[in-house]
């Protein structure tokens, strides 16, 4: 299994690709720059499955209806913010006066934790909100790698002082979620640098409040 981090929009979020050895893909949390996205798609000749949110934020979803409209795929997302989409108010882009950025309703919603199995991927849901309500990260286990959106980052976490952010959720979250993966996971994050779970339990100094 390989990736591609592209770190895209006015405050660098991650995009990820991820492919398989026949070329099929997913694609995560699309924010901006849908052009580098797609150049890099039709490059490698991949072929997209899905797009699957983190969360619901402006800085994840901008380029979502135009990576929906090139490759005709459905969006995953929580259903506890599947309203955010089409709500600049919500998804935070009129707070932080990037425009109204918004999107079409998901086609598919996740509703707990559970695994999907999306042609020859199989992704283990993990509810991790705090950063925002309904934050997910995907476990890909027998690949040894989580996405783990803005919950956990390399030597930091999610803010929480956005609507619908809690910072006791957000730290349960990460020591019941994250933190008990094997310590050699690799941690995709929505922002910065990709880490390990093991290196955050040694040295990252924001998780005990």
């Amino acid at each position: 299994m390989k990736w591609k981090q592209l770190p895209v929009g006015p405050i660098q979020t991650n995009c990820y690709i991820l492919w398989n050895d026949e070329k099929d893909c997913l694609i995560f949390d699309p924010g901006a720059e849908f052009h580098r996205l797609h150049a890099f798609i039709g490059e490698n000749g991949l072929k997209p499955h899905a797009v699957l949110l983190t969360h619901a934020h402006f800085d994840h979803i901008g380029a979502l209806d135009a990576v929906r409209d090139a490759y005709k795929i459905p969006a995953y997302v929580h259903q506890k913010e599947e309203m955010w989409l089409g709500d600049p108010g919500q998804n935070g882009s009129y707070f932080f006066g990037m425009g109204e950025i918004s999107a079409r309703g998901a086609e598919k919603l996740i509703t707990g934790e559970d695994i999907l199995k999306i042609g020859a991927f199989s992704l283990h849901v993990l509810e991790t909100p705090g950063h925002s309500p309904g934050s997910v990260s995907y476990w890909l286990p027998e690949h040894n790698i989580v996405f783990s959106g803005d919950a956990l980052f390399s030597g930091s976490i999610g803010r929480t002082d956005l609507p619908g952010g809690n910072h006791g959720v957000l730290l349960e979250s990460i020591h019941t979620k994250l933190l008990v993966l094997h310590p050699d996971t690799i941690v995709l994050p929505g922002h910065g640098p990709q880490t390990t779970i093991g290196a955050e339990k040694d040295s990252n100094p924001f998780l005990e409040g």
